[in-house]
């Protein structure tokens, strides 16, 4: 066809038909005004002399590990580490840098302490080798490596960058729990994968998350965790293996659920899961025995009461409810498990309810120490 062709013959222009008038439709976006974001409990050694790094490092992870520096190191060489812990509403988001040192979780640690979590790492540099009972896992980056904080283990650490999610036990509790067998495991493959880019996912969201968003961002990491972890492990280990985990999941929630009752006690356990005395305090031996199990379970639930700023019972009731006798008897127990009186969490709470983090963090008072012995019961 000629060029004058197409001049007297053009193209028909397309047209767009509609039954309905376009009606644009704004994308849905959350109003965050006036929402408080989450504040981090940060730590770094940085601003200290070279000496006193390592030092004060030692004393703020003491509450999980024995640590000490390398034998070519030594303490005027320095030790420059820093750590961000995010509390999501019932387990822990950890952000840490530090340069290599070796750790112990020992059986007297464990023995004494109300610290019995899951610890599940991922590195971004470095390398790790933890060891429990002989059994060496090795963390890298591109894999996961979970281990228990109730049982005892040693290892050391090359200069890292990682991320770690700390997390109750009792969080799985109504799925029969992680098993045994889920500890010091290293986990690769696109399972670990999918947990790795989730955590990295939450991790570059943390500093926008407010306190409504909790529960959602809580569920998906436990529902993205117990994903993760227990198609990979052995479930089977052992009938025994498995008798004791059924026998110690239904035990903790028999405690949680009978906390206020001045019947709980050990022979009311032994009844309820119809087992000996003997075998009821093996099951308890690695949490320093059953009476001072259900007495730190006791005391982290007085310490939420009085937290809660809607929870307006004295700290005498609050003592009273949790089967202590005398607010003399409950105060010295409670200081003695969380190193300040229950009045300096009490006023904490009622002083400021639209920020209950933001003093205590300005204060010091919320320390790494106190969100591991209370986590999972507020």
């Amino acid at each position: 066809m000629s060029d004058d062709d197409n001049a007297r013959h053009p193209e028909p222009v397309s047209t767009e038909r509609r039954r309905w008038p376009r009606i644009s439709q704004d994308p849905l976006v959350e109003d965050e005004a006036g929402k408080i974001t989450l504040l981090p409990l940060c730590f770094e050694t940085e601003s200290l002399p070279a000496p006193k790094q390592f030092l004060a490092w030692q004393e703020h992870m003491a509450v999980l590990l024995d640590t000490r520096l390398p034998d070519d190191v030594k303490l005027e060489d320095g030790f420059v580490a820093k750590q961000a812990v995010w509390d999501l509403g019932g387990l822990l988001f950890i952000q840490q840098t530090a340069p290599a040192f070796s750790y112990e979780r020992s059986a007297d640690a464990v023995r004494f302490s109300s610290v019995d979590h899951w610890q599940i790492t991922f590195l971004r540099t470095g390398r790790t080798w933890t060891s429990v009972r002989g059994r060496v896992a090795q963390n890298e980056p591109g894999m996961i490596e979970i281990h228990s904080l109730g049982h005892p283990f040693s290892g050391r650490a090359l200069a890292t960058d990682s991320v770690s999610l700390i997390i109750p036990v009792d969080m799985f509790a109504d799925r029969g729990g992680l098993t045994m067998a889920s500890n010091n495991v290293v986990l690769g493959g696109h399972r670990a994968k999918l947990l790795i880019d989730h955590l990295s996912s939450v991790e570059a969201n943390l500093d926008s998350f407010t306190h409504d968003d909790l529960p959602g961002v809580k569920a998906r990491l436990q529902d993205m965790v117990f994903e993760a972890i227990t198609p990979l492990v052995d479930r089977g280990g052992g009938n025994d293996q498995v008798s004791q985990i059924g026998l110690m999941t239904r035990a903790r929630r028999f405690i949680l659920s009978n906390l206020a009752s001045p019947n709980l006690t050990p022979e009311a356990l032994g009844r309820e899961l119809a087992i000996s005395r003997t075998r009821l305090y093996e099951l308890f031996e690695m949490s320093g025995g059953v009476a001072n199990y259900i007495r730190r379970r006791r005391l982290s639930a007085a310490h939420a009461m009085l937290a809660d700023p809607s929870d307006n019972r004295k700290i005498a009731e609050v003592g009273l409810a949790i089967g202590f006798d005398s607010a003399a008897n409950f105060s010295r127990a409670f200081t003695q498990q969380f190193g300040y009186s229950p009045s300096n969490i009490h006023k904490r709470a009622s002083a400021d309810h639209s920020r209950p983090d933001w003093k205590v963090v300005q204060n010091s008072k919320i320390t790494f120490e106190s969100l591991l012995r209370t986590l999972g019961l507020f």
